[in-house]
Parts: structure tokens; C-alpha cells; sequence
């Protein structure tokens, strides 16, 4: 399995702000441009925060079985595999959506922000750019917790789980 790589983020986050740009540009200048939702950074800080929680039971975990406690529960090779998909896929969603708010947040500071809605709109769409970083930071936590240590000789460096 190939590690994330913050390149790839950063350009999927690049890609999507500039088009939601363009066409929220587009969309207002014929009619009104739809709404940024609350709910948006709330299931974004959720997702982070799952994963969070996740990275740290598995670091738990894996430390009591390197450190052979008595009684330590293991880790299940396919558990963290999964963990780790959950993870990447995460990342990669919630660097589109960042992207895609980030992108109606700019529009929203560049066109004026004297009306009230505008003003909460562009806020719901920075405090959503916030939670998806989020969510990229605690995939790429997951990521390291699950990474196998390197062999020597097989090529292993970028193997996870």
C-alpha cells in the first residue's frame, strides 16, 4: 500500500478550490450562489476527530504488543489495513471539499462581505477549510501509526500495514 503523498493534497485541494472559484463566480453573476452548509465543518471535525481516535487506540495497542505487556491485545494486520484505506480516502475527500469551500470562501472575500449571509457564508466556508485540514492531518497521523519499520532490503519504505 503507497503512503499519502501531501503533493498529491495539496494539488487536489488546488484544483478544486480554483474551479469552485470559477463557478461560484459564474453562478452568482446569474443568480443567487447556494449556501455553504453548518453542517459541513461539524461532519468534517468529526471525521478528523474519528480518526484521531482511531490513530491513538492503534498506537496503544501496538505499543503494548512491542512492549509484550502481559495480557496486551495485538492488532489485527486487516484492522489496520482498513484503518489505513479509511484513512487515505479520507484524506483525498477532504482535500477536494476543503478545496471546493476554500474556493466559494474566496469568491465570497473577493466579491464583499457587507451583507450579513455573505459574511457567515464565507465563515461556515474558512471554519470547513479548517476541518478538512484537520481531517488530512489525523489520516496522515493514522498513516504513520500503522506504517510498517522499514526491511533493508525488500524495498519496504513505502509499504503502511
Amino acid at each position: 500500500m503507497k503512503q499519502l503523498h501531501i503533493k498529491v493534497l495539496v494539488g487536489l485541494f488546488l484544483a478544486a478550490g480554483v474551479l469552485a472559484w470559477g463557478v461560484a463566480r459564474l453562478w452568482d453573476s446569474f443568480g443567487t450562489l447556494p449556501s455553504v452548509p453548518v453542517a459541513a465543518p461539524i461532519v468534517l471535525a468529526l471525521i478528523a476527530a474519528v480518526l484521531a481516535a482511531t490513530a491513538l487506540a492503534l498506537r496503544a495497542r501496538l505499543r503494548a504488543q512491542r512492549e509484550r505487556r502481559p495480557g496486551a491485545k495485538g492488532v489485527d494486520p486487516l484492522v489496520a489495513a482498513r484503518a489505513v484505506v479509511f484513512g487515505q480516502a479520507s484524506a483525498l475527500v477532504a482535500s477536494l471539499v476543503a478545496g471546493l469551500y476554500g474556493g466559494v470562501g474566496a469568491f465570497l472575500l473577493t466579491s464583499g462581505l457587507d451583507v450579513d449571509p455573505r459574511r457567515d457564508q464565507a465563515i461556515y466556508a474558512g471554519l470547513s477549510v479548517l476541518a478538512g485540514a484537520a481531517v488530512v492531518a489525523a489520516a496522515i497521523f493514522l498513516e504513520r501509526v500503522c506504517k510498517l519499520p522499514d526491511d533493508d532490503g525488500n524495498g519496504g519504505a513505502d509499504a503502511t500495514v
